[in-house]
């Protein structure tokens, strides 16, 4: 396993990435603590995770209160000893466009996407860098932060603004040894995370329609599952990446590599 021993931090768990991402860290031998705002999503992924065979704990909390970023951490650190992995997860999706943005909404979208990864690294390093641990905390950002999307001007700005919080933080945490690496999903395959949903005993909900076929754009002509992601984040906590800083690992089945008038399977 390649995680055997190490402990996780995983904001942002209902079923689909956050969740997809916990269990997979879980399966490589890791103890996750499974973190949300919703109760619900931190202690059914924990509770999941367990009666998988794996070590969870749930802790709910909202990722842009620093007294409760803090506690959280404190509450790992005391439990376990240690943080060996993060990753930022927790977000707020979709949104409205430049004309419409209302202030409040904007400035909740900033403070979850952008100041709770803030937040969230800056007491995990102190931790990490405290008890000498050279971890590794991955950013989850998104297609949408690499590009501009109409009707979407909260989730752009602020995924774009993590791709150099990536690189700039770690460049101040390489010194001690710990690494920094963000993951760029892209519009993902629904499946796993509705069977992840049912899992945790939920009722499955009405399937809702998407206004693009996003699998027809992409080249490898199949939409992304939480599984893919959470492969990419176990190799990035892992030491098979330990020379590894400051990169944006994409699994996006070639979203953003073609010429973007190309749509592959017209």
């Amino acid at each position: 396993m390649k995680l055997a021993g190490k402990v996780a931090i995983v904001t942002g768990t209902s079923p689909n990435i956050g969740g997809g991402i916990a269990e997979g860290l879980a399966d490589e031998g890791a103890t996750v603590v499974c973190v949300d705002v919703v109760a619900d999503n931190a202690i059914r992924c924990a509770d999941w995770i367990t009666k998988r065979g794996g070590q969870a704990l749930g802790i709910a909390g909202d990722v842009t209160d620093e007294g409760q970023v803090a506690a959280m951490v404190a509450r790992v650190r005391d439990t376990y000893g240690r943080v060996d992995v993060l990753v930022n997860n927790a977000g707020i999706l979709g949104g409205q466009s430049v004309l419409e943005m209302e202030l409040e909404r904007w400035n909740r979208q900033l403070a979850v996407n952008l100041t709770g990864t803030f937040l969230c690294t800056k007491h995990v390093a102190r931790v990490m860098v405290e008890r000498g641990t050279r971890g590794s905390i991955i950013v989850i950002v998104s297609t949408a932060g690499h590009q501009g999307q109409a009707g979407n001007i909260g989730y752009c700005t602020s995924k774009s603004g993590l791709l150099n919080f990536t690189r700039a933080a770690a460049m101040d945490l390489v010194r001690h040894g710990i690494r920094v690496n963000s993951l760029t999903p892209t519009a993902t395959d629904v499946e796993e995370g509705l069977a992840r949903a049912a899992g945790w005993g939920r009722a499955r909900p009405e399937p809702r329609g998407r206004a693009l076929d996003f699998q027809k754009m992409l080249p490898m002509d199949r939409l992304p599952s939480p599984r893919h992601y959470a492969k990419a984040a176990v190799f990035l906590a892992s030491d098979d990446a330990e020379m590894i800083t400051g990169l944006d690992l994409r699994v996006d089945a070639g979203a953003l590599a073609k010429y973007w008038p190309w749509i592959p399977h017209a």
